[in-house]
């Protein structure tokens, strides 16, 4: 070999050597400031305060009063021209929030009225509250048939309706507590346990189950099961045929194929959105006549009756906090509370990106929780924004929620004067409007899209699917959720870990496996660890790469090739005392092999902490610790190469003194 070249071979490696960025801990900060900036990333990642700095004490005062009012930020702008608009779109909500109400009220087995009472006061302190333009505030299908079948386990709505009625209002009270409480702790993450999966099995679960359910009202069953799963609601339909009312059927079916091709038209031409929007009004006052000329009730044909006329009577006298069924209440207003909340905010939030202007999600949890909480005494049960309301509420020109405020007077003057007008409204038709809104639940393509994406996330959507038609609502969502919660705990507990390579003529390693371009370096094993190490996962992360180490023996024939195990430790965003631990262990066990473990890249927290755990400082040493695999490999090569030389040399001098 040439010596130039040999000298300048070893110039060049001295050079790579030099070039080494050293890696240092973070700054010292004291325990209290960490504390501190840990706290306001994980509760106020959005800073809201941040609107506040350098500001004059009156201009505090005004901002967070528009803060907590959202109302206080568009009110003084507002103009005729944003009211012409407003005034069209709650009109238009209004014509689908009357019928709506009433239906959804019998679906969660409440009064009839009931439903009405939670479309006028709820939008009225979502106005003030809400940030959301969009947001049509009212009773929703899923909460309704939630809280139904909850409540009805234990109390008979037809036996004890007075009872049934106080624990709805006291669920709603418990309900809103809870979303307004999620709010100004700003605990909104524990909505994020529902998926994507878990609410659409859940939801086309619920569909059916709902849409079950009507069965009764189509087909003009008296008697009927309490259930709600599949089996005893279709084994009531049939074992009952001989109450089969074949007027009601007739009226049914005219009124649900009347309303699907009303919703049909909308969906596919969106500028008639007023079509399927004014149908379920259309539909109750035809057949309202239609049973009023012909005395449909006298005919077999099941009707309203006689609704209650006047504004909300307040109703905090009925609210139950002791007794028996405060377990049952709490539980229910919590369900009822995650799903609604959950409906709520995923449906601003969509209008608000159609839109382009923001919605903040804790200030949405407070607003909806308020609005739960007033309503509780205002003869109110658990409402939200529903996304068929907001949907024709966004396509009829909403500019603020100014148009909730037109739907709430709306419903005031239909509740003052137009009660007696729905005396002879039939069931039937109420049953179909049900139906005709709930099918909007049924997402077909958005499963096909989880199958094709994620096979196990499909599983779930299933288990929820299934769970809530088989068994129940509430414990198929439970049942969902505890699978998502495995799946999160197996991503913990089982954190990937990959080998890496090189791609040639480059400085940059990547995995094996995804790049088959990559190559391995003799004498190295570099692994990445691509998960916080904690004490869930360090038996598997110690197993897993003792036997990529064992494997790589396999692969050589020497066992001395093998000379350092680099870890690549990028996205190692944590540790704690246990993680620790694992690498004492493995350097322990590295050391008898006569391996050498090197860490690459371990951010603030981890270094901090393996700085702190290493006072002898034999454990982490600088020679070990590198800023890029590149540099790690180029490095400790270069020793590797100077001490086989410097060996050679000795043994060379050896030979010549013999």
């Amino acid at each position: 070999m040439d010596p130039n070249n040999a000298t300048s071979m070893h110039s060049h490696c001295v050079d790579i050597t030099m070039e080494v960025h050293q890696v240092v801990p973070p700054p010292y900060k004291s325990t209290l400031h960490k504390f501190k900036a840990r706290l306001k990333e994980t509760f106020f990642p959005d800073d809201p305060l941040r609107q506040f700095q350098g500001q004059s004490l009156n201009r505090k005062l005004i901002l967070g009063a528009q803060y907590v009012f959202p109302i206080l930020q568009w009110g003084p702008n507002y103009t005729l021209k944003l009211f012409k608009s407003d005034l069209v779109s709650g009109l238009t909500i209004a014509s689908l929030a009357i019928p709506q109400g009433i239906s959804y009220a019998k679906l969660a087995n409440l009064p009839p009225i009931v439903g009405l009472y939670s479309s006028f006061v709820p939008p009225l302190v979502y106005a003030v509250l809400g940030s959301s333009r969009d947001l049509a505030v009212g009773p929703v299908s899923i909460a309704s048939l939630v809280m139904g079948s909850m409540l009805r386990q234990e109390v008979s709505p037809t036996l004890d309706p007075i009872l049934f009625l106080q624990l709805a209002f006291t669920s709603t009270f418990f309900a809103g507590l809870f979303q307004a409480s999620l709010g100004i702790l700003r605990l909104g993450f524990i909505i994020d346990f529902l998926s994507k999966a878990i609410l659409i099995g859940f939801m086309a679960g619920a569909a059916i189950i709902v849409s079950l359910q009507q069965l009764k009202s189509l087909l003009g069953i008296t008697h009927f099961t309490n259930q709600m799963g599949l089996v005893p609601v279709m084994s009531s339909v049939f074992h009952n045929i001989h109450e089969w009312s074949w007027q009601t059927i007739v009226m049914g079916i005219c009124f649900l194929v009347l309303l699907l091709l009303a919703r049909h038209v909308s969906m596919r031409k969106p500028k008639l959105f007023w079509v399927s929007a004014g149908a379920p009004l259309v539909s109750v006052i035809i057949s309202t006549l239609l049973v009023f000329a012909i005395k449909g009730q006298k005919h077999g044909i099941s009707v309203i009756g006689k609704l209650q006329e006047g504004i909300n009577p307040p109703s905090w006298n009925m609210l139950r906090f002791h007794g028996t069924y405060l377990g049952l209440v709490m539980k229910t207003g919590l369900i009822t509370g995650i799903l609604s909340l959950t409906e709520g905010i995923a449906v601003g939030r969509t209008f608000a990106a159609l839109r382009n202007y923001k919605v903040d999600g804790n200030k949405e949890m407070i607003a909806i929780g308020f609005m739960n909480v007033i309503g509780s005494s205002t003869s109110c049960y658990v409402t939200t924004g529903a996304f068929s309301r907001s949907a024709v509420n966004n396509n009829a020109g909403a500019k603020t929620a100014v148009s909730n405020i037109v739907m709430s007077v709306t419903v005031m003057v239909t509740l003052l004067f137009v009660m007696p007008l729905f005396q002879y409204t039939p069931n039937v038709v109420l049953g179909a409007i049900i139906v005709t809104a709930v099918i909007g639940l049924i997402d077909i393509p958005a499963a096909l899209q989880i199958w094709r994406i994620d096979k196990f996330d499909f599983i779930v959507m299933l288990v929820a699917f299934f769970g809530v038609i088989f068994i129940s609502v509430q414990l198929g969502l439970a049942i969902a959720v505890g699978l998502s919660t495995f799946k999160i705990l197996l991503q913990i507990t089982r954190p990937k870990i990959v080998m890496l390579g090189k791609i040639p003529g480059t400085d940059i390693y990547r995995n094996l496996d995804q790049y088959k371009e990559a190559e391995r370096i003799p004498g190295f094993l570099i692994l990445s660890i691509e998960a916080p190490i904690n004490f869930a996962n360090i038996t598997y992360l110690n197993e897993r790469t003792l036997r990529w180490i064992e494997e790589e023996e396999d692969n050589i024939k020497e066992h001395s090739n093998l000379r350092f195990i680099i870890l690549e430790m990028s996205a190692v965003s944590a540790i704690d005392t246990s993680g620790i631990s694992l690498f004492r262990e493995l350097k322990s066990t590295l050391e008898k092999k006569g391996v050498e473990l090197v860490l690459v890249n371990p951010l603030a927290e981890v270094i901090e902490k393996l700085k702190k755990a290493d006072k002898d400082n034999d454990f982490i040493r600088a020679d070990n610790l590198f800023l890029t695999v590149g540099e790690a490999v180029a490095s400790l090569s270069s020793a590797m190469k100077s001490q086989s030389s410097t060996m050679t040399e000795g043994a060379q001098t050896i030979v010549a003194h013999y």
